[in-house]
């Protein structure tokens, strides 16, 4: 939730750049409009507030009381009198607390002037359209969609049928009308069924039965055309029909000339005009029978400013539902109404195949050629799909560059995914050659529904990738449970870090001729509330691959300066505490301050500190490497190459590094006394080191003879079991003492 009022916030923030209004129109003398804003998170008060200063509303400024739960609105409401609009969330004290509150409102105080605008950021616990069913609110706005313009528009709209439910409720008889015309319309979703709505509400407000009205958009997805949206009576035929198309120049130019002009007209029949702005109107004729008098005009303008604003509603409405489940771009559905194809409508999944078809290295089309020319490319595969796969398979896109497709088995295979891709793309005068890998799952082998067969899809596209690009791979149960419990295990490592299941362990490392302690490595170790041990090499590439290594690495480090610290304390003035440290580490930006402020709070200096580095780490981006170990070399640490000899360092790249040791791998020390390649590659790891100035130390050394074998070939430092095995900072201070 508070991802998504930050959202909101922030967004509320630009509406300052915004102009100011003019100093005509604002009315000091004129009562402020009273805005209640009531929301359990404190931000979103100061935020809304903040949005708001210095604007108006109809020439009035706005002045917001606050209520951070509903028992607490209850007790203003109990007070507070002349209040135009309420803003309210659904989720406080209570996961319902908003929607009783507007029971109480209605039912028990019973404002029906009052405007309420539902604001929730857990839509969840409100369905909007049973929400706007079951509860007698006037507007339904998600927090993330909620722009700052958008919350002055929501804001405006609702002052406005504020004040003008108001006005009529001193000055008119037909207060009460009106009102019900009003919610019964704002429940209305769809053009279609809001014009529909206007037709029987303005003959009932009229006094006549629905007949001979006709209703006309102009603007929306039709551009300028003017449509027939609604019509009564002997104008029912020209529903949904072109206006210039209408055959009856009478009703064709009233409604034009309603639309142009702009304004209500009276005379040769009754002509309403309901406008928006933005190129968006709506005109309605209505054969009324008799001259209306004053009073019928001053109802029926009343009407067509509140009934605008529901118009405005609808309109904004059908745009945010087609853009909730329909691709602008590519007019194909998006993932939502996807997902409610695969959870749905999939009665009988036999023969069914679902696929989901990523183009290869898009993202460099669009760096070499530009986003608009990427659209153009994506536009151009969309034709290719369709042409290839036939009607009978639907499609969607699904990601940036990722489509879903389903349909038979036959035409959702690989070699159809291979046809599409076969022949060169031509855009934009460029001739392409494009490739997809594909991922696709049985439905009849599946018991996934909805989401979860887009996951057993997008785990078998994951497998895809690592064998081949634009290769294809089937989704198998085996597939499924391996990706599951690599995602259990990772939601397990997220709460076993918040509930400090994971800690460090100290491994001595020592001269091999002496026996000399001259330091400890730290090592990560996570013991599960069971009182399981999970190895380090299933856990930490999960951490480093979802970001969660920054926060863990952080923890490890300042954990090994403070006992460091400890060490130095004891007397063990020379100690040296090694830590691993991996590339998403090397790649954060913060991680030099992160080492900086680890040394500053324990008290130590970089000096008695060693960061390890893998050598395929060294080599992977040898050019950030380089640039960020100057920078750890400035705060004093020292810096080891682990696991060296399994990777292909180049020479000159190592010696450009300026690294203090290398660490020969476990694998060679055990195979150095048994195999011609493990003690070959050990005296050359060894030779290398010597050669160029460098530290050598051994790891995983468990015998006697192996360490003799080692100070044989001149090996400087060893750690392993033979000395001690890794153990708790605690059993490392006594060991020490021994």
């Amino acid at each position: 939730m508070q991802e998504t009022t930050s959202a909101v916030d922030d967004d509320l923030l630009e509406l300052l750049d915004e102009p100011e209004p003019v100093e005509g129109e604002h009315r000091p003398q004129e009562r402020p409009w009273r805005i209640l804003i009531v929301d359990d998170d404190g931000d979103v008060h100061k935020a809304t507030e903040l949005a708001m200063q210095g604007l108006t509303v109809e020439g009035q400024p706005l002045v917001f009381l606050h209520a951070s739960s509903a028992a607490q609105a209850r007790q203003l409401l109990a007070s507070e009198e002349d209040l135009a609009v309420v803003l309210l969330d659904v989720v406080m004290e209570t996961e319902d607390a908003g929607l009783q509150l507007v029971r109480h409102i209605r039912e028990e105080l019973e404002l029906n002037a009052v405007r309420i605008v539902l604001r929730t950021g857990q839509p969840g616990y409100a369905p909007e359209i049973e929400t706007v069913q079951a509860y007698d609110i006037n507007d339904y706005k998600t927090k993330s969609e909620l722009t700052r313009t958008r919350l002055y528009t929501v804001l405006t709209a609702a002052v406005r049928s504020y004040r003008q439910i108001c006005a009529l409720e001193a000055n008119r008889r037909g207060l009460e009308m009106i009102v019900e015309s009003s919610a019964s319309l704002s429940r209305m979703r769809g053009l279609s069924r809001f014009a529909e709505g206007v037709v029987t509400q303005l003959c009932a407000l009229l006094g006549m039965l629905p007949e001979g009205l006709v209703c006309a958009q102009v603007g929306g997805e039709t551009g300028d055309e003017v449509r027939i949206v609604a019509a009564a009576g002997q104008y029912s035929g020209l529903i949904d029909r072109p206006l210039a198309q209408v055959k009856i120049p009478n009703v064709r130019h009233r409604l034009e000339r309603c639309l142009q002009e702009e304004r209500n007209l009276y005379d040769d029949g009754t002509c309403l005009y309901f406008g928006m702005g933005e190129g968006r109107a709506m005109a309605a004729l209505v054969d009324v029978g008799r001259e209306l008098d004053e009073l019928d005009q001053q109802l029926l303008r009343a009407f067509c400013s509140n009934i605008a604003v529901g118009f405005e509603n609808v309109v904004l409405y059908s745009q945010l539902l087609d853009q909730a489940y329909n691709d602008p771009l590519l007019r194909l559905p998006n993932r939502n109404r996807f997902v409610e194809l695969l959870d749905k409508n999939l009665k009988d999944p036999a023969g069914v195949t679902l696929a989901l078809i990523d183009i290869d290295d898009f993202a460099d089309i669009n760096d070499a050629f530009g986003h608009h020319f990427g659209d153009q490319v994506l536009q151009a595969v969309v034709r290719r799909l369709n042409e290839v796969l036939g009607q009978n398979t639907a499609m969607a896109r699904v990601g940036a560059d990722t489509f879903g497709v389903l349909g038979e088995h036959a035409k959702v295979c690989p070699e159809t995914v291979q046809e599409v891709f076969a022949e060169p793309f031509i855009v934009a005068g460029e001739r392409l050659q494009l490739s997809a890998t594909t991922g696709l799952v049985r439905l009849g082998e599946s018991k996934a529904v909805g989401s979860e067969l887009l996951l057993d899809a997008q785990i078998a596209l994951k497998r895809a990738k690592q064998q081949q690009r634009g290769s294809s791979q089937y989704f198998s149960a085996a597939m499924g449970s391996d990706a599951r419990e690599r995602f259990k295990l990772l939601k397990g490592l997220r709460t076993g870090f918040e509930e400090s299941q994971l800690f460090v362990v100290y491994q001595p490392q020592v001269e091999l001729e002496t026996s000399r302690v001259i330091g400890a490595e730290a090592l990560l170790r996570w013991r599960t509330t069971d009182g399981r041990f999970i190895p380090p090499d299933q856990f930490i590439p999960l951490a480093e691959q979802s970001g969660l290594i920054i926060p863990i690495g952080e923890f490890v480090v300042r954990t090994a300066c403070q006992q460091l610290a400890k060490m130095r304390a004891l007397g063990h003035d020379t100690f040296r505490m090694a830590v691993n440290i991996s590339m998403a580490q090397f790649r954060h930006p913060g991680f030099l301050d992160t080492l900086a402020r680890a040394l500053k709070d324990a008290g130590v200096e970089g000096q008695h500190m060693e960061l390890e580095i893998t050598e395929s780490m060294a080599m992977e981006d040898a050019d950030l490497v380089l640039r960020v170990l100057a920078d750890i070399k400035q705060l004093g640490f020292s810096v080891a190459i682990d696991d060296f000899g399994t990777g292909f360092s180049s020479l000159s790249q190592l010696r450009q590094l300026q690294v203090d040791r290398l660490k020969i791998d476990r694998a060679f020390v055990q195979e150095a006394q048994t195999s011609t390649a493990g003690s070959t590659i050990a005296q050359m790891v060894i030779n290398l080191g010597r050669g160029l100035g460098l530290t050598v130390i051994a790891e995983g050394i468990e015998t006697e003879e192996q360490r003799q074998y080692l100070i044989g070939l001149d090996c400087h430092e060893g750690q392993g079991w033979l000395f001690a095995r890794p153990m708790p900072a605690d059993e490392l201070e006594t060991w020490m003492q021994r």
